[in-house]
């Protein structure tokens, strides 16, 4: 089937001098792949001629009279600025005109449009921003939420174990992936009063069959690949990924030598170099760009505000997987067959 993906053009921090050539890259890749791209005409059109892909067969423009910037407050965004390219993205999923939508702009502005858009799926109360982490069993470790839910209700974690599983099951065609709740140590009398009472409910949703729960994990289990998803609130799944991206980006740089060098520091480099190349590419940050919104009547992605055309790309090709998946169906299924469930209704 076509894939087709409505792009905000003018978010993040580069606007269309990223989502522009990425989409064209896209669609070159995928040649199932039609994307719309959402924002001002005439930059759009420029941008496309430019680049001599005017009247692109499988790249439309869709005009959009606003721009949500990085510092609109998300409340504004939403009430005041109808016509933005967020808004109107995110409408075309709605309307069934797009499979998903992307955005590297201003987060909180996209999920709060996003969320009133598409509107939650039965059961779920939450939305909340899941994405791939590198392991050291060579695959990826998804973590939920990373920044949507400051403040979570332990129903919330369980709704957050349940989404996180059916997309693992979906992505990486998992039959039973396993669940892992963060703590601060891995005996049940760790935490505090809602990350215990969450594992309690986690622990009987095991016991009905309904999740496969490891129990809790630290954070050092993320890298391990101890477990395939790992659960915890916006506040701190955030923080554990803006470090896990910094410590990237600071080894990143140690391995090109920016920092202090000598002779020595440089021949040993350079009997290191295959190695090192392999540690870059598998670590490189970028590659794991593009996180899920999940919990919407939509597929809705996130990208990195600061993030280039390849990053950018990857998000994209994130996007299109998860529709060819159909994650969305798939966490509406699961969320479904345990609506009864004592957590669900304590939720």
């Amino acid at each position: 089937m076509s894939v087709v993906i409505a792009i905000d053009a003018m978010g993040g921090d580069n606007g269309v001098a990223v989502t522009v050539p990425a989409a064209l890259a896209f669609v070159e890749r995928h040649p199932d792949a039609h994307v719309i791209l959402v924002g001002v005409t005439e930059s759009l059109e420029k941008e496309l001629a430019e680049r001599g892909h005017a009247g692109h067969a499988r790249v439309r423009v869709r005009p959009a009279g606003e721009v949500v910037t990085m510092h609109d407050p998300p409340v504004q965004a939403l009430r005041r600025k109808r016509d933005s390219s967020m808004h109107v993205a995110l409408g075309l999923v709605k309307d069934g005109e797009a499979h998903a939508a992307i955005s590297a702009g201003n987060t909180g502005a996209w999920m709060a449009i996003a969320s009133f858009v598409l509107r939650t799926l039965p059961g779920i109360d939450r939305p909340a921003i899941c994405a791939p982490l590198p392991n050291l069993k060579g695959g990826s470790t998804y973590m939920l939420d990373l920044g949507a839910n400051v403040d979570c209700k332990a129903a919330h974690l369980y709704q957050f174990a349940l989404m996180g599983a059916a997309l693992v099951a979906a992505i990486e065609h998992a039959t039973d992936p396993v669940v892992g709740l963060l703590n601060i140590g891995e005996e049940e009398i760790k935490g505090n009063d809602t990350v215990k009472e969450a594992a309690d409910l986690l622990r009987a949703a095991h016991e009905r069959g309904e999740i496969r729960f490891h129990g809790n994990v630290e954070g050092n289990d993320i890298f391990k690949g101890t477990v395939e998803v790992v659960v915890c609130d916006g506040f701190v799944g955030n923080v554990a990924l803006k470090t896990s991206e910094g410590l990237a980006q600071m080894l990143g740089r140690a391995l090109k030598g920016e920092f202090e060098r000598t002779w020595l520091t440089k021949l040993g480099a350079l009997f290191a170099l295959p190695a090192i190349n392999a540690f870059r590419r598998r670590y490189d940050h970028r590659r794991y760009n593009g996180a899920c919104l999940l919990g919407l009547n939509g597929l809705v992605v996130k990208s990195h505000g600061s993030c280039d055309v390849f990053s950018f790309g990857q998000a994209l090709d994130r996007a299109f997987e998860a529709v060819r998946s159909d994650v969305t169906a798939g966490i509406a299924a699961r969320i479904a067959r345990h609506a009864d469930s004592p957590a669900t209704r304590a939720a």
